[in-house]
This record gives structure tokens, C-alpha cells and sequence, in this order.
């Protein structure tokens, strides 16, 4: 990472701890929607404009603790209305089912504007710059930064199976017991666990010798695999349905355990 973006990061990381730890002292209230939002939503968020009316007053409930809970900072860039949103959906879709579900485990969303690579640099050539988002570890623990690029394409192309924002918080969700492991054991019951590893090593085999339709990356690991199909999960449910109907129940059943 070249130092002149590397303390441009670091100085966002430490001032936002600095803030969530003196908010979280003092918790805030939550702010009302904004009434433009909604055709914001109704726009860009598929899934929004799929629910009932009772359900989109609830989602952008969700939208606004989450709001209240993480902070979003940008880097290079101005941050717009839009980019909130986008990642307080990609927060809350996963986990809308989950009534009381909040993300203990994350206190910034850090956004670059454009991909970047594994040293964090998005602003130079070199290297390719193909990471759209990731969890971070060590002293980036509890934060994520992602591509604002990449949280665009991922709910302007919809039914193209990939959804970066999701992608990330699934990888969240997944380590909110401890380990990111692709065993989401939050969402998914313990007897159903074997099942869906032995499920999900099978499917890893068939992406690896490009049998799937479930995007290569899916084959590296079982963390990646859940995360790779959830996002296919979300945005083309009815393909994935038809196309891996195990997989489709079993994340069915994580997602919407109430259905």
C-alpha cells in the first residue's frame, strides 16, 4: 500500500473506533427514514420492491438501526445517500427475517471507490486491482471495506448472481460464532450442519471441474462457497431453485427459518 493511502486508512479506522466508542456510551437515536429514500430503494434494491407495504416500513426500520449501529466512511470520495443505502440493504437482506439481528461484530464500513489489491491499494498501477470487498482481521477487526464500484454493479445487474455487499456480510453472519468457516451456525440448526457440509463439498466439486453454474470462487473454500451462494441465492432464487434445489432449501431455511 503506498503510505500516502495507507495513513489516509488508518486515520479513518482510529477516528471512527474513537466515535463508536464514545456513541456507544451514549447509544443514539435512531433517525426517522428519509421520505426520498424509498424511491431510492424502489430503484436500486430489488429485493425491497418484492416485499408488501407492512414489510418495506419494516426494512427500512432495519435500514436505519443499521445505519445507527455501523458507521460508513469514504475514501477519495463524496459520500452519497446512495452508498449508505446499498450497504445497509446488503446488511440487512441477508438477516430480514431476524427480527432483533444486529452486527456485533462491525463498527465501520470503510469504501474505496474503486477495486483494490490484497495491500489495500485501489490508486496506482501494478498490481491488478481485482478485490471487490473483504472482512477485516487484525487491527482492521470489525471493520469491512469494499468497492463502492463493486456495491453499485452487485444491485444494478440484478439476477447476474453476484452481489458483492451481500457477499461480505454473509462472510459476517458466518463469523459471528467465532470462526468464518462457511457454517453459519447463527442461521443454520445443528443437525443440519453434516448435511450441508456434505452438500456443500459435493457442489465445491462441481464448480472446480466446471459442472456448476455456482461462480468459481465458490470452489476455494466452505467460507466462500456459503458466501458465493448466498449471493446467487439472493439475487436469482427461482434459477437457483431450479438448478440446485438442496442448496436452494437449505439456504431457504437459514434465511427464512419463519417461511
Amino acid at each position: 500500500m503506498s503510505k500516502f493511502f495507507q495513513a489516509i486508512l488508518v486515520v479513518v479506522v482510529l477516528a471512527a473506533m474513537v466515535i463508536y466508542k464514545i456513541t456507544k456510551k451514549k447509544k443514539k437515536k435512531v433517525a426517522p427514514f428519509p421520505a426520498n429514500w424509498h424511491q431510492l430503494l424502489l430503484d436500486h434494491v430489488e429485493f425491497y420492491a418484492e416485499l408488501t407495504r407492512v414489510e418495506k416500513i419494516r426494512f427500512q426500520q432495519r435500514v436505519m438501526v443499521f445505519l445507527n449501529e455501523v458507521y460508513i466512511e469514504s475514501v477519495s470520495f463524496k459520500l452519497e445517500d446512495i452508498d449508505q443505502i446499498l450497504v445497509a440493504c446488503s446488511a440487512v437482506i441477508p438477516v430480514f427475517r431476524f427480527k432483533h439481528w444486529h452486527y456485533s461484530n462491525l463498527s465501520t464500513v470503510i469504501l474505496y471507490p474503486n477495486h483494490f489489491n490484497k495491500n489495500l491499494v485501489f490508486d496506482n498501477g501494478g498490481e491488478d486491482k481485482i478485490v471487490m470487498g473483504l472482512v477485516g482481521t487484525g487491527r482492521f477487526e470489525h471493520q469491512m471495506i469494499l468497492s463502492r464500484r463493486a456495491l453499485h454493479d452487485g444491485f444494478a445487474k440484478h439476477n447476474d448472481r453476484l452481489n458483492t455487499g451481500i457477499h461480505e456480510f454473509v462472510h459476517l453472519i458466518d463469523k459471528m460464532d467465532g470462526q468464518t468457516d462457511g457454517v453459519p451456525e447463527r442461521l443454520l440448526k445443528h443437525t443440519y450442519t453434516i448435511p450441508w457440509l456434505k452438500m456443500v463439498h459435493k457442489e465445491m466439486e462441481e464448480i472446480n471441474a466446471n459442472k456448476s453454474d455456482i461462480r468459481n470462487y465458490g470452489g476455494t473454500n466452505e467460507a466462500e462457497f456459503l458466501a458465493t451462494a448466498s449471493e446467487y441465492f439472493f439475487e436469482n432464487p427461482k434459477r437457483m431453485q431450479r438448478k440446485h434445489p438442496d442448496i436452494y432449501k437449505m439456504l431457504h431455511d437459514c434465511y427464512f427459518p419463519e417461511d
